[in-house]
């Protein structure tokens, strides 16, 4: 047998073989997983989606006017350095240490801020509100941060501060697994039971 024709069947081999692959790697195990997904998980499957297309679940939001101010009906989100804030393709943190001082000077100004938006004494500022995740992107704030703008989010909608409290108290997710991080709230879903509250 000639090397031409045995590198010619070597090549229809490979050839017959990456075909073969690529329909069952590449096609039948993608389907088959994104069918297992969707019968199994679908909210979760397809990117755990708010109601009335309001994004996804999983992903931080800002809830401020054009100028970048809090609109005092809703919880406010802590801070993103994503891109312009919350932009899935710009997930990042923004890489600055402890110690670096414009970190350090964008924190105090953020406690200031939010310490006056609320009314308290900056001291009351919890870290979760004057710091952004590593990926920026996340939809959590602490359960102290969520009871610090009780006050605020329930004059402007014209509730008791109890009733806003329940609802918060409500919405409180436990630590995963019963241990690891800290009860945390996710701040699109809590402004969302809001909404529909007021729509009742």
């Amino acid at each position: 047998m000639s090397s031409t024709r045995t590198a010619a069947r070597t090549t229809g081999v490979a050839v017959r073989a990456m075909l073969v692959l690529t329909l069952v790697l590449g096609v039948g195990y993608t389907l088959l997983v994104t069918g297992i997904g969707q019968l199994l998980l679908p909210w979760q499957a397809n990117g755990s989606p708010l109601p009335d297309e309001r994004g996804s679940s999983l992903i931080g939001q800002s809830f401020t006017d054009a100028d970048g101010e809090a609109l005092p009906q809703y919880f406010q989100s802590r801070p993103s350095a994503a891109g312009d804030g919350y932009d899935g393709a710009g997930s990042s943190g923004s890489n600055l240490g402890p110690e670096n001082a414009d970190l350090v000077a964008s924190i105090e100004e953020r406690k200031a801020a939010i310490a006056k938006r609320e009314g308290v004494d900056p001291s009351q500022v919890p870290a979760d509100a004057v710091t952004a995740s590593a990926s920026g992107l996340d939809p959590h704030i602490s359960v102290e941060y969520a009871l610090l703008q009780v006050p605020r989010v329930a004059e402007a909608r014209g509730l008791s501060a109890q009733e806003v409290r329940d609802i918060v108290e409500s919405r409180i997710q436990g630590r995963d697994l019963g241990f690891l991080g800290a009860e945390r709230i996710n701040v699109a879903e809590l402004n969302l039971a809001l909404d529909e509250r007021e729509g009742e």
